[in-house]
């Protein structure tokens, strides 16, 4: 019990001393920048189980023991049908984490196998209905979801290559369907790199892609749209090593005033630059 005390001391110490800029700065960062957290918020920390959402989890614990803001956390992990020894994964990394988690069952996995049509979309609306859904129950009215700066970033490039327009993730939204319920992504600022390096460093191995769609093939993954951005600004930064930092910044850089066209979010209105050019 020491040795497994001891080692989730280290993993703390090694977020705020040896990754002190690259992640808990960006993430203290993120957190004051977007207003992610007021006073007396309930957050449902939601962990997958991967890297992202457990690096989040010990970055949430670190901030509620030393914020001047009070607020409650409440650890949740859903359970859509993983196979068994990652079930397990994922309950030992808790454990050296030192994260007091509930787990929750769900049948997601099958559901989405056998309804139909697109299983990765539906399992992704599924899984964020069910975490709503769950922490709702607990009297939160927030949930905090490990997406990082690189998801925004690849978001922002599918969109502009695959979808004919300009948009990304955003920091924190309200939900449409659970009325009073926000989503926060504390990690915004943080690069995928320095969280792998965090995981490298601390000699943990978490949970990658485990739904029955891609177990079994690593070849599903490398043939997503999101793997192509990701092999995308991995060779501009061979080019450009601040390329990932540019493409994030002229995300809060937007000049309207060169800008061809736009779409009003909440009417769905078309403008053109004509319109005001003459």
């Amino acid at each position: 019990m020491a040795r497994v005390l001891e080692k989730a001391q280290l993993i703390e110490r090694s977020i705020i001393k040896k990754y002190r800029k690259s992640i808990w700065n960006s993430f203290v960062g993120a957190v004051q920048e977007y207003e992610l957290i007021k006073e007396n918020d309930c957050i449902a920390v939601c962990i997958s189980g991967g890297k992202d959402s457990m690096i989040l989890a010990k970055c949430m614990e670190l901030l509620q023991r030393h914020s001047d803001i009070p607020f409650t956390i409440k650890y949740i992990v859903m359970d859509p049908g993983y196979a068994k020894p990652n079930r397990e994964l994922i309950e030992q990394n808790l454990k050296t984490l030192g994260i007091n988690a509930e787990i929750f069952e769900s049948d997601i996995f099958d559901v989405a196998y056998t309804a139909g049509g697109s299983p990765c979309y539906l399992c992704a609306r599924m899984r964020r209905g069910a975490l709503y859904s769950k922490a709702k129950s607990l009297g939160c009215n927030k949930i905090a979801l490990g997406h990082h700066l690189d998801d925004a970033i690849e978001t922002l490039l599918m969109s502009m290559l695959y979808s004919s327009e300009i948009k990304t993730m955003l920091p924190k939204l309200h939900s449409t369907n659970f009325e009073g319920m926000e989503l926060i992504r504390p990690l915004y600022k943080v690069k995928e790199r320095d969280i792998i390096s965090w995981a490298s460093y601390n000699d943990l191995h978490f949970l990658r892609c485990a739904c029955k769609f891609t177990a079994d093939s690593a070849e599903d993954e490398m043939l997503s749209k999101r793997q192509e951005m990701k092999e995308l600004i991995k060779s501009l930064r061979l080019k450009n090593p601040d390329a990932d930092d540019n493409i994030f910044r002229s995300l809060h850089n937007v000049n309207m005033a060169a800008m061809p066209g736009w779409r009003d979010s909440d009417s769905g209105e078309k403008h053109s630059f004509i319109d005001k050019y003459n």
